[in-house]
């Protein structure tokens, strides 16, 4: 602004003082139209710049409209159309068909799909019922649901997702800072060189208005906004379209330092795998089918809610089993279950109840072996009668690996990263594991408390580390890594500690952040080049005169505009893990028909 003020009074200046000093002796060459010309193209920029830069900040739109302003509250056995901001915690939310749900909290009563693609960026609606959260924000499909208030107001998810990438877009990146610094200096540099073209001018020619106009066009062709632009657009660009695919970037020096990671390390248990047990193998006795093995041991575990009793009848559900009722079912304290199955009396434990009752593994000794090497844990059914016992085939469950694990490893193995998966398992678990998802380097039996030595002793060893968890125990980690990714639904300190947070469990979200971190840093460093380029090309012709101020003028802001456009293609940036899913707005009626 200094610099354009400065040229165009200049220009404004010699035009008034020649009309003056020569208003008696013919009409001189004057530069009115010069001034009017570049102060019109300066503003023209500012505003096609202002428009572009609004486009910016959509997915802050996006995520405000999806506040709903008012709530259905039951109340005193009344239903009451209260303000959001009325709300108070306990109270009980009626969510109809099509509606936006107003609140944070837990379905008591109904069953519906509820679409949450803005704020978790999972484009397929996902099934509530009682005891399901539901998120504020998110739309409500066919059915009516009755939901207790958890959070309100600033404290609900998409508050916290809003703040969170405000801060982020209003954040100095590291490389903003140097360009600011650069941008102090050169204005001082700017008026030097246009003096000297002001001065060098003047001496050749003897033409002063020849020499302010060449001046001028100096001042205004190095107007520094496009340097002062191509920062800022690219990084508000970029932590939109990332919080529209679930991933919220707490501040531009994360979004910045991703760009440049070279390790991912992991945590196993919550980030790698499910976190719950699940029934891994079976493996039955000779002559036993390995679905009634199955039907017999979910049988026995149908009263238990342990959960590897759980992990049983999980998969029996799965696989269509009848399963028969179970009577006399009791515990065998620190050693399994016991109960008749069909007139049989049918026992699931531990090894050590095997080997009370004298029962040798036989054929199956081999598997158990295999599968407790993997850190699976092995129970046995057998049959008892009487003092006889017949083992019918063990059961192995373990941690199971998240279904979208292997193709995130995949995914970063293609863009050059190296992996590192970090757990406490025995050394035989922890290289299964790896096996089956690729990682390239295992480390076993490390305590919760030593992760952030392993990623420091990554960092020190010249590697440009990020670290995925989502325990209590792993924010030390996060915050000793270039970048943490934490996810949503983990431990509060987790999200905390790191710069970049998942809103779903889905591990290809960590490829995709350092893919936009990597596009958005392209386009930082496209932006600057332009901005110094057009400034090394175009100060020198302004200063040899072969620039009017208007050309220079409209240079100056169709710079402004390239850079601030070439930002927003990122907009068009889609994850692996499916295309941008625009907010739907399903009416009630369609809702309720479908």
């Amino acid at each position: 602004d200094l610099l354009v003020a400065l040229g165009t009074s200049a220009a404004y200046g010699l035009s008034l003082y020649l009309l003056l000093a020569h208003a008696q002796h013919g009409a001189p060459h004057l530069y009115f139209e010069a001034s009017a010309t570049v102060v019109t193209l300066v503003l023209l920029g500012r505003w096609l710049e202002g428009r572009a830069k609004r486009q910016t900040t959509d997915a802050i739109r996006a995520l405000n409209a999806l506040a709903p302003t008012t709530a259905r509250v039951r109340r005193d056995g009344a239903e009451l159309d209260l303000p959001v901001d009325e709300l108070r915690v306990g109270d009980l939310v009626v969510v109809r068909p099509g509606e936006r749900v107003a609140v944070d909290g837990q379905v008591l009563e109904g069953r519906s799909h509820v679409d949450e693609s803005l704020i978790t960026g999972e484009s397929l609606p996902v099934a509530k019922g009682e005891g399901d959260a539901v998120t504020g924000g998110s739309l409500n499909a066919e059915g009516l649901l009755l939901v207790r208030t958890g959070a309100v107001g600033a404290e609900t998810t998409l508050a916290r997702i809003i703040r969170m990438v405000e801060s982020a877009q209003a954040a100095k990146a590291p490389i903003q800072r140097i360009v600011d610094r650069v941008s102090a200096v050169f204005v001082p540099v700017v008026l030097g060189i246009a003096l000297v073209t002001f001065g060098g001018w003047l001496a050749w020619s003897g033409d002063v208005a020849q020499a302010v106009i060449n001046a001028v066009s100096v001042l205004v062709i190095a107007c520094p906004c496009a340097l002062g632009l191509a920062t800022p657009t690219a990084i508000m660009v970029g932590t939109g379209v990332a919080a529209r695919h679930g991933i919220l970037i707490k501040d531009a020096q994360a979004l910045e330092l991703a760009h440049a990671v070279t390790v991912v390390a992991f945590d196993k248990t919550g980030t790698l795998t499910e976190g719950r047990p699940a029934l891994a193998a079976l493996e039955p006795a000779a002559g036993v089918a390995r679905a009634e093995l199955l039907r017999l041991a979910a049988a026995l575990q149908q009263a238990s809610t342990h959960p590897l009793a759980l992990a049983v009848l999980e998969r029996a559900s799965a696989e269509g089993l009848a399963v028969p009722p179970a009577a006399g079912a009791k515990a065998l304290p620190g050693r399994g279950v016991e109960g008749s199955v069909d007139g049989q009396t049918i026992v699931l434990g531990s090894t050590r109840l095997v080997q009370e009752l004298g029962v040798a593994p036989g054929a199956l000794a081999d598997a158990a072996a295999r599968l407790q090497a993997q850190g699976r844990t092995v129970s046995w059914l057998l049959r008892r009668d009487g003092a006889a016992a017949e083992l019918l085939g063990l059961l192995a469950f373990g941690d199971s690996v998240k279904a979208t694990a292997r193709q995130a490893v995949a995914r970063l193995h293609e863009l050059g990263i190296r992996t590192v998966m970090l757990t406490g398992d025995n050394p035989g678990a922890a290289a299964a594991v790896g096996r089956e998802l690729g990682i390239d380097d295992v480390r076993a039996e490390v305590l919760p408390g030593d992760k952030a030595a392993v990623v420091e002793a990554l960092g020190r060893a010249g590697e440009v580390v990020a670290f995925a968890g989502d325990g209590l125990n792993d924010g030390p980690a996060l915050a000793a890594a270039a970048v943490g990714f934490a996810m949503a639904d983990g431990a509060d300190v987790a999200t905390e500690a790191a710069g970049i947070t998942l809103m779903r469990g889905d591990l290809r979200l960590v490829a995709d952040s350092l893919d936009v971190s990597r596009r958005t840093y392209a386009k930082i460093k496209q932006g600057l080049f332009w901005a110094f380029g057009y400034n090394v090309l175009g100060i020198p012709l302004a200063a040899a005169g072969v620039l009017s101020p208007v050309i220079a003028g409209a240079a100056m802001a169709a710079s402004s505009v390239s850079v601030v456009t070439n930002a927003l293609t990122l907009r068009r940036w889609r994850g692996s893990t499916g295309a941008d899913a625009p907010p739907r707005t399903a009416q009630p009626a369609q809702a309720a028909a479908a």
